[in-house]
């Protein structure tokens, strides 16, 4: 029962946290998704010959992963949660410093504009179709994570933002600073978890699942 109630309260903080920045979550979504809708632009708008070399490095990457046999995931983890380490910390800074707002936005934009490249490359090169499948694979599960993540930081910067503008005072500011803090390092937890998820999930449906991707 106690479980429960834990689990119980732990939504109920999430979805009061969520409706008490709306306007800043809707900020932080709307410039992701600026970022995604240009990284498909970017490719869409690519000459032939970028695009076909888009499509040889995806095509090559797809039969390297069909031949190898053993992956080094612990090498892979790794790597990824001190991305995502250095990641965090940059927004964590960049939150902290009025001049840094720009920063943190800028982060948000350029992880949607990745994200809107890796699909629109991979459609480009494998077709709808299989490029649903390829996404699922590669792309859904640590998305899930990393995503709600990556912006909740960004709505806790621009929080942070705002209570320096609006109230000055030494000891809000500190108040602010340990709150956005608390809520970085809970989601560097998450994005750690996303990165687990990467490399030891998705890697792992993705050597499963390749086999039957035909080029």
């Amino acid at each position: 029962m106690k479980k429960y109630k834990n689990v119980s309260n732990v939504k109920k903080t999430i979805t009061e946290y969520t409706k008490n920045n709306s306007k800043e979550y809707i900020l932080v979504i709307l410039i992701c998704v600026i970022g995604l809708f240009i990284g498909v632009m970017f490719i869409n708008n690519c000459n032939e010959d970028k695009q076909n070399t888009i499509i040889t490095y995806i095509t090559e990457f797809i039969e390297k992963m069909k031949s190898i046999e053993n992956i080094d995931k612990a090498d892979l983890i790794g790597t990824s949660i001190k991305r995502n380490i250095l990641l965090a910390i940059s927004i964590w800074f960049a939150g902290t410093t009025i001049i840094g707002m720009p920063v943190v936005l800028g982060i948000i934009l350029y992880r949607g504009f990745s994200l809107g490249y890796t699909i629109s490359a991979i459609t480009l090169t494998l077709g709808t179709g299989k490029s649903i499948i390829f996404c699922i694979l590669t792309l859904f599960l640590q998305n899930i994570f990393f995503i709600p993540a990556l912006l909740t930081m960004g709505v806790s910067s621009i929080k942070l933002y705002r209570s320096i503008i609006n109230d000055r005072r030494k000891e809000n500011i500190k108040i602010e600073i340990i709150r956005h803090t608390v809520i970085s390092l809970i989601m560097l937890g998450i994005l750690v978890v996303s990165s687990i998820i990467e490399n030891e999930i998705s890697v792992s449906l993705l050597k499963m699942g390749i086999k039957y991707i035909n080029l």
